[in-house]
């Protein structure tokens, strides 16, 4: 069909919620190994507004909506690079848990490097279709 396919959308929202975090200085690698720590993903919406073509090149603009000390909500929009023209609207939230896999409580340092940043819209992360 010449269109990229729905569940990238999933794929660019998570690259654009790496990027953003990563700018805020934390790194995902690191909390699970020093802290044991996952971030996964409870929650997902996505609003397909206008299809990504093949070979596009797609930028997500995500904002940390909200940080608790065992969730975080982020939002996301994704445009073609190019004209900038809107194809897609989501959301995503998270929970956080332990090596037992059970819901867990973030360490206040890191809540407090996130909430610093809540409402803060990101530099567009790239992504290709």
């Amino acid at each position: 069909m010449g269109v990229a396919h729905h569940a990238n959308y999933l794929v660019w929202m998570e690259i654009g919620r790496v990027e953003l975090v990563r700018t805020m200085g934390l790194n995902y690698k690191e909390i699970e190994e020093r802290d044991g720590l996952f971030l996964v993903v409870v929650e997902s919406h996505c609003r397909y507004v206008h299809p990504a073509r093949y070979d596009q090149e797609v930028e997500v603009e995500t904002k940390l909506i909200e940080a608790t000390s065992r969730t975080l909500d982020f939002s996301y929009r994704l445009r073609t690079v190019d004209s900038g023209h809107l194809l897609a609207r989501g959301s995503t939230r998270h929970v956080w848990l332990n090596r037992q896999m059970r819901v867990t409580r973030l360490p206040k340092h890191y809540l407090d490097v996130l909430a610093q940043h809540c409402g803060e819209t990101s530099e567009p992360a790239l992504a290709d279709s």
